[in-house]
């Protein structure tokens, strides 16, 4: 079978790396393998099975001859290269926010809206903290529907990017916060992203948006409240939901449990629950703490754990990858 021709786009970052090691823990198969990133950044040198490669210069003419671009170097790289990398005829996967609202782009979660694809050669991977959420979601929906949702987060600072690890880690040591506002170290931060006129900040209306346009419920009720905590990865989500039809929470574990990418962690006897250090390194969503809510009719509280490095970001835009190996290659031909 034919290699995919690969472009990583933003190659030195966290995320840019996490790829690279994804890709090689899936075998995924790539052909020739080309690492981009800002003319900063130009020079570096990064393996990736054994082998070395060189980043280049992200320019217009970087595409040329390739077939897929994996791209994680921020939303304003994305508006400018995405659609060159798609005219050049790549299939292109893009992790930043810049096209994840569009009604005309898909936003994949593999195991839940995989056929959405077919939208557009270019793909949205969806916000890290909504990726996790919507697998749990997309499973109480298909079984007992799903008709008002309310997030709480406590989101690792690595969703910052290594920025945000190199400011838990100085402010650790006594230094002074560069990137967030208070010294995450000792405290929860309930702000992340820029705060908007609503009151709410837009990390928070992404997860609301995104929520509604992967599970194609435009109307969905969908708040949220992002936190950012003094934790390195694996971001936690508190889902308090409101299903259409009564339930057990035997038959809400049965439905989760039977749900690809979850693992559920909620032996009440045993109070087990999923943790950040069960989920790091792993591209699995935990789920546990299954409870009624008794303030709501047919209300479930979950909480769900995933490392958002990797499924957030990293491995779910290689899994859309891999599930798309042969539309890539049809596109390809």
């Amino acid at each position: 079978m034919r290699k995919i021709d690969t472009c990583i786009v933003g190659a030195t970052g966290l995320v840019g790396q996490t790829m690279l090691n994804v890709l090689a823990e899936y075998d995924f198969p790539v052909g020739r393998l080309k690492l981009l990133a800002s003319k900063r950044s130009a020079g570096k040198v990064c393996v990736f099975k054994g082998k070395e490669y060189t980043v280049e210069e992200l320019t217009k003419t970087s595409f040329d001859g390739y077939d897929l671009a994996l791209f994680s170097a921020g939303a304003e790289i994305s508006l400018e290269f995405a659609p060159l990398a798609r005219e050049h005829g790549l299939v292109v996967i893009d992790n930043s926010s810049a096209w994840r609202e569009d009604p005309s782009i898909p936003l994949i979660v593999p195991e839940v809206n995989l056929a959405d694809h077919e939208m557009n050669r270019l793909i949205a991977n969806p916000n890290c903290s909504t990726i996790q959420a919507i697998l749990p979601l997309k499973a109480l929906q298909q079984t007992f529907g799903v008709n008002r949702v309310n997030y709480s987060t406590y989101q690792a600072v690595s969703g910052s990017g290594q920025q945000g690890l190199t400011d838990l880690h100085a402010t650790q040591k006594g230094q002074e916060p560069s990137l967030y506002p208070h010294d995450i170290s000792q405290t929860v931060i309930p702000e992340i992203d820029a705060p908007l006129v609503d009151g709410y900040t837009k990390e928070e209306h992404k997860m609301m948006a995104e929520t509604r346009k992967i599970l194609h419920l435009p109307n969905l009720p969908v708040s949220a409240t992002c936190v950012r905590v003094p934790i390195e990865v694996g971001h936690g989500v508190l889902i308090a939901v409101q299903l259409a039809q009564p339930f057990s929470l035997a038959a809400v574990r049965q439905c989760l449990q039977h749900f690809p990418g979850i693992t559920v962690v909620d032996d009440l006897p045993n109070y087990t629950y999923p943790t950040s250090i069960l989920a790091k390194g792993t591209d699995e969503v935990y789920v546990g703490r299954l409870r009624h809510d008794p303030t709501l009719e047919n209300g479930l509280l979950l909480y769900t754990v995933a490392d958002n490095i990797r499924k957030g970001a990293a491995a779910n835009a290689v899994q859309i990858a891999s599930a798309l190996l042969s539309p890539i290659r049809e596109v390809i031909q």
